[in-house]
């Protein structure tokens, strides 16, 4: 008996040490899960062990948002970063968009020290900003009012509640994400001044397309094996015509590669390679941005798939009859085009005055509402030195008048033989489309693994499940409460199907909407394969991000 007393003990005790190693590991894991972001990333260099339990905390997906509008630039900066930094994450990617009364510098140079100098970042100026409020977790979408003498004083925002921001920072294991500029080399000329000479930076009159389009080829290429993307969010300088840009990337990519964005904004950005920071060098100008998400070749075995998916709020509705153009007159210098036409089906050439005369003249006419016309475009398209192949687009040119000689459109681009359409704002349209999207959305809804959707044996047995991370809204600053007579209408199609998800929105000068609308990955009935669109008009674009979780989870 004697003998036997020692090896019952010995086996008891062992039994207890495991258990005990697997409550410490349980409390350390509770613990460390109710960590911010700072403190985390400090544990998870503490050891192996807790690494390992930190790897095990974020080995799902993460999107973290928040807004303010607080007058103090600084106090709403601090406001937003400490609530996405609240809970454990590690940033792949931030995305900053404030109103006119921050200092893009500053502001940059904050979220750089504190998200790291390798974490990809954008900032933008917008017209407005949709998100949660960062101490009440109140939605709010706000419009700011545009005004240029909107200052800046050592930081401060000066115009209270006419500025605000909202930050998005996500953690995407399975994606590769990086920022990618769109470049204009400047040339440099000596002149004369005084008794020496200065140097002086010319830009070149033309971007370097191609270029763009292959930097964001090559870099997909490197990290996920193949030359398009997942998505991309995109946003374009504001004094840049961004259709030739747009119309190159469309051509290049998938349509499984879904990107949105802000057509006409004022960016900073910073890159995870070094190379790429040019932002603020002399000798380059920034013409647009692109936040590229590839997938990740090398990602663990185990990690689900995340998927970008498109929705659309079309704010227009088409009147009139359909013209052709017949003279046309590029002005490179104004950035516009001068041009007669004649209405489909009819031989009198008509001038500006003409045309729009009958235009205002239509009983479906809004007074007092501004036009636009949707060119159809076909145009041979390549990039570098392939082979080009003819592609069919449409695009918005907004009106600026006519007289007896002309009609005065934005924008270059338009040829002799193109047929247009003329276009205006209609709430009514972009009520029912913001339903329709509404139910788009809720396709992926009905085939995610959410609240009630799916059964437990049916989540548990479905490879194809979803859970939806988070959100982004492209929404034209002509949109909002003054043109729906409403609150929270461009959001309102998110919401309702995921009131819960986090939501980032902002008011932009010109929507970016491109891909599939169809939260099922099937093509939908609205799209037309002759005719691609991707730049929009009082338009609503939709991102929704999803996760599937990987067969063994």
């Amino acid at each position: 008996m004697d003998t036997e007393k020692p090896s019952s003990s010995k086996k008891k005790k062992k039994t207890i040490e495991i258990s005990s190693l697997a409550d410490c590991e349980d409390v350390l894991h509770n613990i460390l899960s109710r960590l911010p972001a700072k403190s985390f990333a400090s544990a998870a260099c503490v050891n192996k062990s807790w690494n390992c339990v930190c790897n095990s905390i974020l080995s799902r997906p993460r999107i973290a948002s928040a807004c303010s509008f607080k007058a103090s630039a600084p106090i709403a900066l601090q406001e937003v970063l400490d609530k996405v930094l609240l809970e454990p994450i590690r940033p792949h990617f931030a995305i900053a968009n404030v109103g006119r009364g921050f200092n893009m510098r500053r502001t940059l140079d904050f979220l750089v020290k504190h998200l790291g100098p390798r974490t990809p970042i954008i900032l933008s100026v917008v017209h407005g900003v949709m998100g949660r409020d960062a101490l009440t977790d109140e939605f709010r979408e706000v419009k700011f009012q545009d005004h240029e003498d909107i200052g800046v004083n050592h930081g401060i925002c000066t115009c209270g509640q006419q500025s605000g921001i909202v930050l998005t920072v996500g953690y995407l294991p399975g994606l590769k994400v990086d920022a990618i500029p769109l470049l204009r080399r400047k040339e440099i000329v000596q002149v004369p001044v005084d008794d020496t000479y200065v140097d002086v930076y010319l830009a070149p009159p033309v971007p370097m397309i191609d270029q763009f389009v292959m930097d964001i080829q090559n870099y997909t290429t490197s990290v996920s094996g193949c030359a398009s993307p997942v998505g991309i969010i995109m946003f374009g300088k504001e004094d840049m015509d961004q259709k030739p840009i747009i119309e190159k990337l469309d051509y290049a990519m998938s349509m499984n590669t879904v990107f949105v964005g802000d057509e006409r904004s004022r960016f900073a950005y910073r890159s995870g390679d070094d190379l790429r920071n040019v932002c603020g060098n002399p000798a380059f100008i920034s013409d647009a941005v692109a936040l590229v998400f590839a997938s990740d070749k090398d990602k663990p075995h185990g990690t689900g798939e995340i998927q970008f998916h498109l929705a659309m709020s079309e704010g227009v509705s088409a009147i009139g009859p359909r013209h052709k153009a017949v003279s046309v007159r590029a002005n490179h210098a104004e950035g516009s085009t001068w041009l007669t036409a004649k209405r489909e089906g009819h031989h009198e050439i008509l001038d500006g005055e003409q045309i729009l005369r009958h235009i205002d003249q239509l009983e479906n006419r809004f007074p007092q509402v501004e036009l636009y016309v949707g060119v159809t475009k076909r145009r041979k398209c390549s990039i570098g030195s392939e082979k080009s192949r003819l592609i069919t687009t449409l695009a918005f040119h907004g009106i600026r008048g006519g007289d007896q000689e002309y009609l005065y459109v934005d924008g270059v681009g338009i040829k002799t033989g193109d047929y247009f359409q003329f276009y205006q704002p209609d709430h009514n349209a972009a009520l029912a489309a913001c339903r329709n999207a509404s139910e788009n959305i809720r396709n992926l809804k009905l085939n995610s693994s959410g609240k009630g959707f799916l059964g437990r044996r049916d989540v548990a047995n479905s490879i194809d499940r979803k859970e939806v991370l988070g959100g982004f809204i492209f929404s034209c600053c002509g949109r909002g409460n003054s043109f729906f007579g409403g609150l929270n209408v461009d959001s309102f199609p998110f919401f309702e199907n995921f009131p819960s998800a986090p939501l980032a929105g902002i008011f932009c000068g010109g929507e970016i909407g491109r891909g599939k609308l169809s939260m099922t990955g099937q093509e939908s009935q609205e799209e037309s394969p002759a005719e691609r669109r991707y730049l929009h008009v009082y338009s609503t674009a939709y991102l929704v991000i999803s996760y599937s979780a990987a067969p063994s989870e």
